[in-house]
């Protein structure tokens, strides 16, 4: 048995969560190539979704883009409404999306506090009680935390609040799918490059960042890409409510 069909021959499908950016894009081509069919959800531009679907297909599998508002419920319900309609159900849900505005708490505005719980944590909340209501026996959810929740580091005090509700919220869920043979896991990556990553980052600070880790390099979205493929794969099947540090040993 492939990860991409059960022993029935039936096709498994993955939806991937801000499958347009740098981390979830490598992710849905992954999963692609493992023999998922992916359907990857987006806010923002759509030339950018229509490359993600063009690599899935690349990967000979069948692919789409649904544009959606993650942390609006009516939006999310209509998003895995439509995927499972067009691939006629659903197995593996990666919530990928999120946001980020760096200020020490003294200086943080209200507003971009209010922003970040919005997306991280309602939209973690929204996406997974959908995946919980829809998702196949033998699937798994994958949330994407943050090793920030570990490291606690300056001027990211509601970047790493929402990131550490995100682990609390996958350990809960997981218990709740007692009985469903679903798995539920978070992957908290430590720095990765991805072009949002490098584009506000400093190259001093980069080369500082890569200097830590053990493994001496910065993370590649390809690495992240790799412990989803395992979660959600047979071999992963073993490992559920845990938040897997995907960082080379950075702490």
């Amino acid at each position: 048995m492939t990860p991409g069909n059960d022993a029935g021959g039936r096709g498994r499908t993955a939806l991937v969560t801000g499958g347009t950016g740098g981390m979830g894009r490598v992710i849905a081509a992954k999963l692609a190539a493992d023999g998922f069919d992916v359907a990857v959800a987006y806010t923002g531009e759509m030339d950018l979704a229509d490359a993600a679907v063009s690599e899935i297909k690349e990967r000979g599998r069948q692919g789409a883009a649904f544009a959606a508002d993650i942390a609006d419920e009516h939006e999310v319900a209509d998003l895995f409404h439509a995927v499972d309609g067009q691939f006629g159900g659903l197995d593996v849900v990666v919530h990928t999306a999120g946001i980020n505005r760096a200020a020490a708490l003294t200086d943080l505005d209200l507003a971009d506090f209010d922003a970040i719980h919005r997306v991280n944590v309602r939209g973690t909340f929204v996406v997974d009680q959908q995946a919980a209501r829809r998702v196949r026996g033998g699937g798994s959810i994958v949330n994407v935390s943050s090793q920030a929740v570990r490291l606690a580091p300056a001027a990211l005090s509601a970047y790493t609040a929402s990131k550490a509700a995100i682990d609390a919220l996958t350990r809960i869920l997981a218990k709740e799918l007692r009985g469903r043979d679903i798995t539920v896991n978070a992957v908290a990556p430590g720095p990765t490059t991805t072009a949002a990553f490098l584009a506000s980052t400093p190259a001093e600070e980069q080369e500082q960042l890569a200097a830590v880790p053990p493994l001496g390099r910065l993370g590649r979205p390809e690495d992240i890409a790799d412990v989803v493929s395992f979660l959600v794969g047979p071999t992963g099947r073993w490992v559920n409510g845990q938040v897997v540090y995907a960082n080379g040993g950075f702490i």
